[in-house]
């Protein structure tokens, strides 16, 4: 690039400066130049689509317009560096487009009619075959048979990608795509638009921002091919057709299928191994609501320290696909088990927390004097089940030592360094490994271990180093590929799983249910959803999640409250559940549901002080916040007792739709809420016919100083014929977020 300097004067003043100076100055200029001039970002851009001139054909056209005035290149070159530095132009979700952008390129953008407001491009973090029975699902009752399979319903999938060849996204026994159906296959490396059928009826792939905030790095996979198989899994278990014997090395061998199984699958593929980005991930939402999904699947978001409403586009996109009448269910996060660690809060999603299920992948490890110990694995290898030599070596961290013990079943202790033991361990190729650590849970990296080995407890733990310290030849053997159904007890909340309150808006308790899995729960609730929306499909996301809610069950197998792994097996609180463990058999005909429209959540955002240029973010374009109300018309109940008087108060006011038969009848029944005063005005409510709306009156009366940081129950509608309970959970808390 050529560029011409000048050199200029004050009027009447002779310069001093020496040509070689003058050089110097120049050199210096020329190498800093790139430093100041160059460095650019990816920003997502909010616009006033009311504010395009007439002389422009389309909001795309105008968006080009204006980046080409604003290049800081030269005027020959802008015409053709504009392409480049657009990524997106955004029309469904909002409105819009992301660029590259200098500083002053920036600047000089926010001066033009129309600008809203900019964000950075953020990086997004990202969050099986028994599930259906565990959940309640069966071909012969259930959800399975009254809604048919979800048929006809289509469920998006923001992931990785998908791999069109797994028998789970096989067309056998579905039915044509819909007509309403715009979405498509595109082409890319190793994937053909011809591998969609009748199943997968659309997949397409979104990397613009990634390059752009990563410009050396190479996609070897550049389509929507998963090889990761993240996608996969979640697409298979939200609406994966019925493939017969699955399993995972010889684990949970059996028919797998989906929650709706006979739903249509459109694959987004917006994550990669190399980072996920908010531009890629909004034109995926954008490009899902203009193809025509019904449901939307979110296994990723924002990280806790990001995540405020008004700068999450994840937030601002899935609001816009809840207008269009898209039910979106979202993963509440893997950053437990604290509480305010939860992400994708926002009141018009259904945020899903993750739990356990009643199957185990196990491994035994059998003593030489016949004591067995059971321990989580999904090891996927043949291992011979001869006994060999145990022998104890403590912390595991010479990787020379170990190597000389290649043909022993090591035992490693943990002292603050697990990692580094199995690390170690590999390094060496040792035969076997016994790690032994006061972890309650591990992740899978270390349950699909490369090598044979056991990962236990202490208490484990000290039972093998006991037989090894008194046994003059201690050896032991490796059994794996073990499953083992109807554990109990079951659901647990997983200790990974983000707990509320929602940092942005804590007024509704979050997340709203749980689920199987971790990133998994969400394509579980995804398909419930389907089957739901499949039964009733004029009803609204807010009606599908309200059922969702109340038909949720409180209670594991044991027919006792569902417990929390992270706090000693103690009950959990609904901050870590929700209303519940999701109970789909139930969700279709929940009785009464809890509806809301659009703009109850506008008017939840202006009672949340939001200025009117962070609303029509939203709304797309100019609103007068002239009613606000916090009391959103949700499924549950949440007051924080924080006020200095000694007594406090909080109502709240909920408005049921009977979605049931006419002539029925609810009284309300209130449990738990230890040393709080619940009042219910009225205790009983009449629906003369199906439609019909009800309102009521829930008042909450404590002191300031609770027994307990949070004290939780429940408000229960029953009809008098004992078919229905409309249950939502109330939580009364003093908790606040740290500093």
């Amino acid at each position: 690039m050529l560029i011409s300097a000048k050199i200029m004067f004050r009027e009447g003043h002779s310069s001093t400066m020496s040509i070689p100076n003058v050089m110097s100055t120049i050199v210096f200029i020329f190498h800093f130049l790139p430093f100041t001039l160059v460095k650019s970002d990816t920003y997502i851009i909010h616009m006033d689509s009311s504010a395009m001139p007439k002389a422009f054909p389309t909001h795309h056209s105008w968006y080009l317009s204006m980046l080409s005035s604003i290049s800081d290149t030269s005027e020959a070159a802008a015409a053709s560096t504009t392409t480049s530095k657009h990524l997106y132009t955004y029309t469904n979700s909002i409105n819009g487009f992301s660029a590259i952008l200098t500083l002053s390129e920036l600047e000089a953008l926010k001066k033009f009619f129309g600008f809203i407001s900019c964000i950075r491009d953020l990086p997004l973090k990202v969050h099986t075959t028994h599930t259906p029975q565990f959940l309640g699902l069966s071909s012969v009752s259930g959800a399975w048979t009254a809604p048919n399979d979800g048929e006809g319903v289509i469920i998006g999938v923001v992931d990785t990608g998908i791999w069109p060849e797994s028998e789970s996204f096989s067309d056998e026994g579905m039915t044509g795509v819909p007509l309403r159906w715009k979405g498509k296959c595109e082409s890319g490396i190793k994937f053909n638009s011809s591998f969609c059928n009748k199943k997968l009826i659309g997949a397409r792939f979104y990397n613009r921002g990634l390059l752009a905030n990563n410009p050396k790095i190479s996609i070897p996979m550049n389509s929507p091919r998963d090889i990761s198989g993240h996608g996969t899994h979640t697409s298979s278990i939200a609406a994966g057709n019925y493939a017969k014997g699955a399993s995972y090395f010889g684990y949970a061998s059996g028919t797998a299928r989906g929650m709706a199984p006979r739903a249509h699958i459109a694959m987004y593929k917006a994550v990669w191994r190399y980072g996920t980005y908010t531009s890629d991930v909004l034109a995926a939402i954008d490009q899902a609501i203009q193809d025509g999904v019904d449901i939307l699947s979110l296994s990723l978001g924002l990280s806790v320290d990001d995540n405020f409403l008004k700068d999450d586009p994840i937030a601002i996109a899935t609001f816009a696909a809840v207008e269009k009448g898209i039910f979106v269910a979202a993963s509440a996060g893997n950053d437990g088990p604290l509480h305010w660690t939860l992400i994708n809060g926002a009141p018009w999603m259904l945020t899903v927390g993750a739990g356990s299920i009643d199957r185990e992948f196990d491994g035994t490890l059998t003593l030489g004097n016949g004591m067995q110990i059971t321990f989580e694995s999904l090891y996927p290898g043949n291992y011979s089940l001869n006994q060999m030599p145990l022998v104890y070596v403590d912390e595991c961290l010479n990787v020379e030592a170990l190597k000389q013990l290649r043909n022993k079943i090591i035992v490693c202790k943990d002292h603050l360094s697990i990692s580094n033991q199995v690390e170690n361990a590999e390094s060496a190729r040792v035969s076997a490994a016994v790690f032994i650590s006061n972890y309650s849970t591990l992740s899978d990296p270390y349950t699909r271990s490369s090598f044979p080995a056991a990962f236990i407890g202490l208490h484990d733990g000290q039972t093998v180093i006991d037989y090894i310290k008194q046994t003059t030849n201690p050896r032991g053997r490796f059994q794996f590929q073990k499953t083992t159904f109807c554990t109990k007890p079951a659901p647990r909340v997983d200790a990974y799983s983000s707990r509320g309150p929602f940092l942005s808006f804590p007024n509704v308790i979050k997340p709203d249910i749980l689920a199987p899995g971790t990133s998994m729960a969400t394509p579980h609730v995804a398909g419930v959803a389907a089957l739901t929306k499949r039964a009733h499909p004029d009803w609204s996301p807010a009606a599908i999640r309200s059922a969702i809610m109340t038909t949720a069950n409180p209670s594991d197998n044991n027919l006792s409250p569902i417990k929390d792994v992270s706090n000693f097996n103690l009950p959990a609180t609904p901050l870590d559940i929700g209303a519940g463990h999701i109970d789909p058999a139930k969700a279709f005909d929940p009785g009464l549901v809890y509806d809301a429209t659009p703009e109850d959540y506008i008017k939840l955002l202006c009672a949340m002080k939001y200025t009117s240029t962070q609303i029509r973010i939203f709304t797309k374009s100019s609103y007068n916040c002239t009613r606000r109300s916090l009391d959103l018309n949700y499924p549950s109940f949440i007051a924080f007792f924080n006020d200095e008087h000694e007594k406090v108060v909080k109502e709240f006011q909920r408005t049921v739709t009977n979605v049931g038969k006419g002539g029925m009848a609810y009284t309300a029944k209130v449990t738990g809420m230890d040393g709080i005063k619940v009042m219910v005005e009225p205790q009983k409510l009449v629906f003369k016919q199906k439609y019909e709306k009800q309102s009521y009156k829930l008042r909450l009366e404590g002191p300031k100083l609770l027994k307990k940081d949070v004290i939780f129950g429940a408000l229960s509608w029953m009809d008098d014929d004992g078919k229905y309970m409309v249950r939502s959970p109330i939580v009364v808390t003093t908790i606040t977020p740290s500093p």
